[in-house]
């Protein structure tokens, strides 16, 4: 048995108790080296650490800060444009709405049109199409004619466009729906409301060829097609007329027309005969 582990019974004598005692040695000076050396190392080890979980700590603090203020910007930038955007957004409802109106009552005489929220709601949450034949708002676009309905898409879509007009418009057969007194409203206007842009209209009806600067007409014959230009003066005769090319180029003409700032071009389409609009309006 080693001697750090031994323990020693010493009698007390005549009749006296035993005793038990340690006979376990101290640590010498090597051991007690080594474990200072051990401690020391250890408590380096943890200071160190402790240091640098401590930068750890404060750098991010200062990410954290520099998060919450980057929030704080975002935040602001987000409201900034909201409200930048609801401003905008109610002007061009306005103006919009100004159009629709003033297009739709000169496409159908004796009514009124506009862009309405829904009841307790406001513009920037959603519009309705209101409709009104005098004095009478009516309750629902159910209660308007295929061909009204179609007066009312036409008068929303233009007055979109008149927000951002575009240089030219390519209009296929617009009026085949309406009668010849809803044609001739929309060659008016189109010729009123959209001054600055050239419209080429397919058309098959007399009253949108009045309302043109020139027409071509594209007939069919002895298996050929003609295409002969019309330039008409500002009463809607025809002033002068050019015959185009005929045989295999199909479609083309012989003579382009000059552009004038105000111009409509429609294609007619006669009985066997089909001419192309062209007018800057």
């Amino acid at each position: 048995m080693s001697d750090i582990n031994a323990n020693k019974m010493v009698g007390g004598g005549r009749g006296g108790p035993d005793k038990i005692i340690n006979s376990q040695p101290s640590l010498s000076n090597h051991q007690t080296h080594h474990f200072s050396l051990l401690l020391s190392l250890l408590t380096y080890q943890a200071m160190r650490m402790l240091d640098e979980l401590a930068n750890e700590h404060k750098d991010l603090l200062k990410k954290r800060d520099i998060v919450e203020i980057d929030k704080k910007k975002i935040i602001a930038s987000i409201q900034d444009l909201d409200k930048k955007k609801d401003e905008q957004l109610k002007v061009t409802i306005g103006k919009v709405n100004k159009d629709f109106g003033s297009i739709f009552s000169v496409l159908l005489p004796g009514t009124s049109a506009k862009l309405a929220p829904p009841e307790g709601l406001s513009v920037l949450d959603g519009l309705e199409v209101k409709v009104a034949f005098g004095q009478t708002w009516k309750e629902s676009l159910t209660e308007l004619s295929g061909g009204q309905r179609s007066l009312i898409a036409l008068s929303l879509i233009l007055s979109l466009l008149m927000f951002k007009p575009a240089p030219m418009y390519i209009l296929d057969e617009i009026d085949a729906a309406l009668d010849l007194s809803h044609t001739q409203n929309i060659g008016n206007m189109l010729r009123t409301h959209f001054s600055q842009s050239q419209f080429i209209v397919v058309s098959l009806k007399e009253g949108m060829f009045d309302n043109a600067n020139c027409l071509f007409r594209v007939r069919f014959l002895e298996g050929s097609s003609t295409v002969t230009r019309y330039v008409q003066d500002p009463h809607g005769k025809n002033a002068q007329s050019e015959e185009g090319a005929t045989g295999p180029n199909r479609g083309k003409q012989g003579r382009t027309s000059k552009g004038t700032k105000n111009s409509i071009g429609a294609l007619d389409a006669a009985s066997s005969s089909r001419p192309l609009m062209s007018r800057n309006v």
